[in-house]
This record gives structure tokens, sequence and C-alpha cells, in this order.
């Protein structure tokens, strides 16, 4: 593999005679005229076993530094007949060597950024290129807007008009057209449909499948749950190992309580149901269609339609009560 440089000191230079390779020179050993060659050796080859093994001992360190040359298997290889052909690489940070951490950096910092034009060129808004991370592969629809400090890993796809906020983590998932995604949220094999809004600092777990219209909100877990159209999870929230209809509510600080030390259990929601605040559902439990959990509650038992459910200790006032007081040492 060769490329063309504009400056090319130090490297071993490709000697061509008709458009052919004829041998690949080393810098120290090159002549004036072959110092002008702009195309060098990428050290990387494509090399019949049986020959490499056949050219091997025939090296020599005859030359300028005294060592022995790997470039020199070209002309033995011509000597042989054999054709050498090369190609170069679309980009030169490809090919590029890395001896220490600071040059792993650097060539990072330029992959990123070959990445990122890539994407604005398809149409992509990125805030900032320049703090902009993909690692894996993005498929990406109209008008998508990621902001600063992004980090896209695995497979992942966005539609149609989908902001990521800054901060957030996406990882082989899929987000529908028109969904927002609040700064510092992160997503992990999730699948989430159009117009949905996300965030802040949501988590989206392996197995979170959300319909069009759902709302999950700041400090929000979903795992390996399903959640019809429209529904809402607006805060302080876990749903782990759940189904949860359309239109619900599903009030701050519900947990969805599916591990028992041992085994997980699933919990079902239906549609319009409205579970109050701080609530703890005990799977497996049902809580049907129309369905409200009082605030406060630690439901054990399923819930019918259309009907209130609501477990807590009866609220009492002691009048004239005194606190405890410090002992005074």
């Amino acid at each position: 593999m060769t490329l063309t440089l504009l400056d090319a000191n130090g490297y071993g230079r490709i000697v061509r005679e008709n458009g052919e390779i004829q041998a690949i020179v080393e810098h120290k050993d090159a002549s004036e005229e072959q110092r002008q060659i702009k195309e060098i050796n990428t050290g990387i080859y494509a090399v019949s076993n049986a020959k490499l093994h056949q050219w091997l001992p025939n090296l020599s360190n005859d030359n300028a530094q005294g060592e022995y040359y790997l470039t020199d298997i070209v002309a033995m290889a011509l000597a042989d007949g054999i054709q050498v052909a090369s190609v170069e690489p679309e980009q030169a940070f490809e090919v590029e060597g890395v001896n220490d951490r600071v040059q792993l950096a650097a060539l990072e910092r330029q992959f990123q950024s070959y990445q990122a034009k890539q994407l604005m060129q398809q149409g992509v808004h990125l805030i900032d290129p320049s703090r902009f991370d993909l690692r894996g592969n993005l498929t990406v629809g109209q008008d998508v807007r990621i902001d600063i400090n992004v980090i896209i890993e695995g497979d992942c796809e966005l539609g149609d008009n989908v902001e990521i906020g800054a901060g957030c983590i996406i990882k082989n998932s899929k987000i529908a057209a028109g969904t927002k995604v609040q700064p510092y949220s992160i997503f992990d094999s999730a699948v989430v449909g159009e117009d949905t809004q996300i965030g802040p600092f949501a988590r989206l777990r392996p197995g979170a499948q959300l319909a069009n219209e759902v709302h999950i909100g700041n400090f929000v877990e979903v795992k390996n749950t399903t959640i019809g159209l429209g529904s809402k999870a607006n805060h302080f929230t876990y749903l782990g190992d759940a189904e949860i209809g359309a239109g619900s509510n599903i009030g701050a600080g519900t947990i969805t309580c599916n591990y028992d030390g041992a085994n997980k259990f699933k919990t079902i929601i239906g549609d319009q149901a409205f579970i109050g605040s701080n609530s703890s559902l005990v799977a497996p439990v049902r809580i049907g269609n129309g369905a409200t959990v009082g605030a406060g509650s630690t439901i054990t038992r399923d819930v019918e339609d259309n009907s209130l459910a609501v477990e807590r200790s009866k609220q009492f006032a002691k009048e004239n009560y005194p606190r405890p007081q410090k002992i005074k040492k």
C-alpha cells in the first residue's frame, strides 16, 4: 500500500518505470532525483506466505543504515517475474503510524473529524463537530440535530428531525422521527417511537421499547419494558420488566418491584391507568385499564379495570405532641 504526500521526507520512495513499481528505496539510500518522488511506502504489504519464506533469507544489510530492509522483497518479486501492484487509501490517516498515546489521540481526532464531516455533508447539524464521537455506525434521516459531547456507539439510527441534547450517550438504539432527547440521557439497545420526549438525565436500558408520543422525564430508568402510545413517566421512576398500555400516567417515585432476590417478575399496567406518586408495584401484578393507584401505595394484588386501589396506613393526629429532646450531658 502506497501514499502520495506533499512532504515525503524520511519515507521510503516508490520507484516506478512506465507506471510499474520497480523498487522501494529508503530515504537515506535514495538519490536526489528519487527524493523528489512524492509516493511513499506505508509499510503495509499483502504477500504470499510461501514467497515470503523464499525471499526473507536473501535479505542483505548492505545499505546506508546497515539494516535488513523488508522493502527489498519488491525487487526480488520482480526478478522472479511477479508483478507488484499497489493501492492507496482514501484518507492519509488510515495508514498513519502510532508510537505513543499522544499520537493515538491525535489520530483518533482526525478520524472523528472525518466522520463528523461525512455526517454534516448528509445534512446533520452538529453544534460543534470537534466535540462529537461516533464509535460505530450511524444512519440518519433529514435535519438531525446533535449537540456537544454526544457519543454514538454500535449501530444506531436517528430518524428525521431527531434532536439529541448535550452529553448524551446512544448505544445500539433506534430513535424515530421527531423525537427530542434532552441532555445527559443514556440509551442502550432501546427502540423509541416518533415524537417522544426523553430526559434530561433519563436512562433507557436494553429491552426498552417506547411507542409514539411517550414522555420519559428526568431520572426515569426503563429496562425491558414496553410503553404504549402517549404514556408518561415524567419524574424519578423505575420501570423494569413491565408492560404499560396507551395513555397511562406514572407518577413521580413509582417503582415496579420486579425482583424478589432470586427471580424477575412482570408488571402489567393497562390503558389510561393512573399511578399516584411514590407507589410501589410488587410484581407479578396487573393494574387494569382506567385503574387508579393512590399515591404512596404498595400494591401486591391485581387492580381491576376502572377501580381505585389505595394501600397505606391511616393518617392520624396527636395534639400537643411532645417532641423528643436532646439529653443534656
